[in-house]
């Protein structure tokens, strides 16, 4: 029997498991005809590789465009041994590959960590970067740090408010397997700044009441050595931002796919009550699940409920409705960051660079945007109008008029 188990491709974590008792023949690409189909990744071919039973042996050939690796060398055909690791294109999905004869005992073992003792690992062979290791299952880190109960991983990112960390509940597991998840903390200088509070007070409290498959779920709120600390749902994958910056712009096809899937998480903040404007989409903040192609719409630090005061101005240059700079907010202003975020992608340019004044106002000029169909400028250039009332005037509508480009 053969076992392929789709990687975390920095944390080993386990996503995905495929078992073949009797087949000598496994296709893994992203054709529909494959056994091992693989749907979001864009690196990954439509036949990218075989693994073939060639008597006792276990044999790979690539046939991707971009390549496949086995423990991080690149191969045309290798035979394959028992926890081989087998990257499907640079960056691309990581499999483990596994033989019945040794699977149960090579395995990590994520059930028993930490409440029985493991034996010393010295964690040799793991690919860089790689945050559990895949013989012991424990965490490769120099030494444990915890904040309350999480076992801190990995630092992803410092920002003028606090820190924000991968960590681990290790009183949690996701079928047997660590839960890995996202802690933002809150500088204790920044507690004494009344609005830097209130907007991470803010996040913490909408997350906890929204509900939707395209938003990182909330786990915990809470307050340790006078710092403030909000823990969501860990979404493997890249940010839109990141991902054409190292693959190119895209077509307008997948542009449109993405940003009607945008449109259905806006539909959703838009019509809860009273209504959610997120005032800040942008690439960066919308990032491709590796798990199923699913984008996500991330950081609601900037949220706002429609009602309420809302004086604060925040915008991010190119990408933001100009009624936002003047605190004045409303849920046309994020229809306008799917228009500039689609202008993103379908150039790999900050929208700023197609902005052009004319009759008194800053228009998006679409006939400069290369190959780009004079239906869908249309609609781009509608749902950047500078006034609001000029725009789609719903998530919905803008949607429809995405799907008519189809």
């Amino acid at each position: 029997m053969v076992n392929l188990t789709l990687l975390e491709p920095q944390t080993n974590q386990p996503l995905q498991n495929w078992q073949f008792l009797e087949q000598s023949v496994i296709r893994i690409g992203r054709a529909l005809s494959n056994d091992v189909v693989l749907k979001g990744y864009f690196q990954v071919s439509r036949k990218h590789l075989e693994i073939i039973q060639v008597q006792e042996q276990w044999q790979l050939i690539n046939y991707g465009t971009n390549g496949t690796l086995v423990n991080d060398n690149p191969v045309k055909q290798i035979i394959l041994n028992h926890g081989d690791l087998i990257r499907l294109a640079e960056n691309g999905p990581l499999f483990r590959f596994e033989l019945e004869v040794a699977s149960t005992t090579n395995l990590p073992n994520f059930k028993n960590y930490p409440t029985e003792p493991q034996p010393k690992c010295d964690h040799r062979n793991n690919l860089p970067g790689s945050i559990f290791c895949i013989h012991c299952g424990q965490p490769i880190v120099e030494e444990e740090k915890f904040i309350g109960s999480y076992q801190i991983l990995r630092t992803l990112g410092k920002g003028g408010m606090g820190i924000t960390y991968l960590v681990w509940d290790k009183n949690q597991t996701n079928q047997g397997a660590p839960l890995l998840l996202v802690l933002k903390e809150m500088k204790a200088d920044m507690i004494r700044v009344p609005k830097a509070r209130e907007l991470f007070e803010r996040e913490a409290r909408v997350l906890k009441s929204l509900a939707h498959p395209n938003i990182p779920k909330y786990y915990d709120f809470f307050v340790e050595n006078n710092r403030k600390y909000l823990v969501m749902e860990l979404i493997h994958g890249q940010n839109l931002e990141d991902l054409i910056r190292q693959r190119g712009a895209i077509n307008s096809e997948r542009a449109i796919e993405w940003m009607i899937q945008l449109c259905l998480i806006l539909d959703y903040l838009h019509n809860l009550q009273p209504p959610l404007i997120h005032r800040d989409v942008k690439p960066a903040n919308l990032i491709l699940r590796n798990l199923d192609g699913r984008l996500m719409l991330l950081d609601f630090g900037a949220v706002k409920e429609l009602g309420t005061s809302l004086n604060t101005r925040i915008g991010v240059e190119g990408y933001s409705a100009p009624e936002q700079y003047s605190g004045k907010p409303c849920v046309q202003s994020d229809i306008y960051g799917v228009g500039t975020t689609i202008v993103f992608l379908l150039t790999g340019k900050t929208p700023m660079q197609y902005y052009r004044y004319e009759k008194n106002k800053y228009e998006i000029d679409t006939a400069s945007i290369p190959n780009l169909s004079d239906k869908l400028g249309d609609v781009i250039k509608k749902a950047c109008q500078p006034d609001p009332s000029d725009r789609h005037q719903s998530a919905n509508e803008l949607l429809e008029s995405l799907r008519a480009c189809l």
